[in-house]
């Protein structure tokens, strides 16, 4: 018997640097690459969820605007990215604009989520031209829509 799960919103922050390069970092516990992206909680518009996120997961505070690139229909399995049960997620992607240089690399304890706390985040850039590695299908997805609207902003 199939039992109904709601959807679960999901907020993901696309980072980019002045040269198109986008903010991604290495899951630990997922032992895979991924966007900063976390759950929308109840009453919290995704607008506030992302810039929560991107905090919680990388230690940056951003306060610069929000270009919404639409959402994202994941059909999300159990046992993945700490998942108990396969549910419906709706991810709501953001494009930010990076307001200051950040490092090639560095390295943030998560915060904010049972699932994640204490967990050491490895962050690096992924050049526009650079061929994604190591990212489950939604990343791609959401990746290719971060280089399309880039392609856009910057023209």
């Amino acid at each position: 018997m199939q039992t109904h799960r709601p959807v679960i919103h999901k907020a993901c922050a696309c980072l980019v640097d002045a040269t198109g390069r986008l903010l991604v970092f290495h899951h630990p516990g997922d032992r895979n690459m991924q966007l900063p992206k976390g759950t929308v909680e109840p009453g919290e518009a995704p607008e506030d969820a992302v810039r929560r996120e991107l905090l919680e997961e990388s230690g940056i505070h951003y306060t610069g605007p929000l270009h919404p690139l639409g959402t994202l229909d994941r059909d999300c399995p159990a046992g993945v990215e700490g998942n108990k049960h396969r549910h419906p997620q709706l991810w709501h992607l953001y494009l930010m604009r990076a307001e200051a240089p950040l490092p090639e690399r560095f390295e943030h304890v998560a915060m904010g989520s049972p699932e994640e706390d204490g967990l050491i985040f490895e962050f690096s850039w992924l050049a526009p031209d650079q061929v994604p590695e190591g990212f489950i299908t939604p990343y791609l997805q959401t990746i290719a829509r971060v280089r399309e609207a880039w392609q856009v902003l910057k023209a």
